[in-house]
């Protein structure tokens, strides 16, 4: 039987945290204050926005949400930016990812100022990643080495096999788990024998948005099995990628959907906000 990581612990912990150093900076008059854009009316956005709203609260961050209609013009957006960026109060500037198809996003991630890009999107911020020379990383692949660390993991020499490419988890992850000297394997669509080569790994961290997509014949005994997939099923329950109820009888360590992965990843965005506030000081 594995042991379940328990994402909502280890993000309890580091909001703790992150409070008292908001109160010490508040003690110097200095604020925190994140803002978020968000365009459309998205369900899935929504509830992200409102989550990270909640966690500002929380801590003590100031909250700033700028919602347009999704027929909102490039230009009105890139406009917004420009003004948050010149603004000394503000500490981060987050856009809500997806845009609507006639908005740019790339052009638009790029209009932020890299010392306030709390997502870590920007191409300046993903090259200080692949260095190693970073002041903010992405939050989902910075939340899943917190977890790593918290059980105290330690991923040196393991064989990690990251399944999904995206720029925002497969890409990051792998750096990360690179820079911590594990050997890390990418695999995607594309990938022949993937079964085969999960099979070798020590740790899966799997970030596909396939319901249920690893299952157990995937997996040797004593695999850690990181679940970053936030997927629906046919009852609409909430599921990751990996099959749960089949998997976590082989693995050493598992994370659970919900609460594994996704209250880590709200917890970094924090983190990345407050670390903007001192990083600008």
């Amino acid at each position: 039987m594995a042991k379940i990581i328990d994402g909502k612990v280890v993000s309890s912990k580091i909001r703790q945290d992150l409070k008292e150093e908001v109160c010490k900076l508040k003690e110097k008059s200095i604020s925190v204050t994140l803002a978020v854009i968000i365009v459309g009316n998205d369900p899935a956005s929504r509830t992200y926005v409102n989550n990270k709203k909640k966690a500002c609260s929380e801590i003590g961050i100031i909250s700033e949400e700028y919602a347009f209609d999704e027929n909102v013009k490039e230009t009105e957006l890139l406009n917004l930016i420009y003004n948050l960026n010149r603004r000394n109060d503000v500490t981060g500037i987050l856009v809500q990812l997806p845009l609507p198809k006639h908005l740019s996003e790339k052009k638009i991630i790029e209009s932020i100022d890299p010392k306030k890009d709390v997502d870590a999107f920007s191409e300046i911020n993903v090259g200080k990643i692949m260095i190693g020379n970073y002041n903010f990383l992405p939050c989902t692949p910075a939340g899943i080495m917190e977890l790593l660390t918290f059980e105290e993991i330690d991923v040196s020499g393991k064989h990690c096999v990251v399944v999904g490419r995206s720029n925002i988890v497969g890409k990051p992850m792998a750096m990360l788990m690179l820079h911590k000297n594990a050997t890390v394997t990418i695999c995607h669509s594309k990938t022949k024998n993937l079964k085969d080569i999960c099979k070798t790994a020590d740790i899966i961290v799997s970030a596909v948005g396939k319901e249920k997509f690893i299952t157990k014949d995937m997996v040797s005994p004593g695999t850690i099995v990181i679940d970053v997939g936030m997927n629906r099923d046919k009852n609409g329950k909430l599921c990751g990628d990996v099959d749960f109820e089949n998997v976590e009888p082989i693995a050493s360590y598992i994370t659970p959907v919900p609460g594994g992965v996704g209250p880590m990843t709200i917890a970094m965005l924090m983190k990345n906000t407050v670390n903007a506030s001192t990083l600008q000081q």
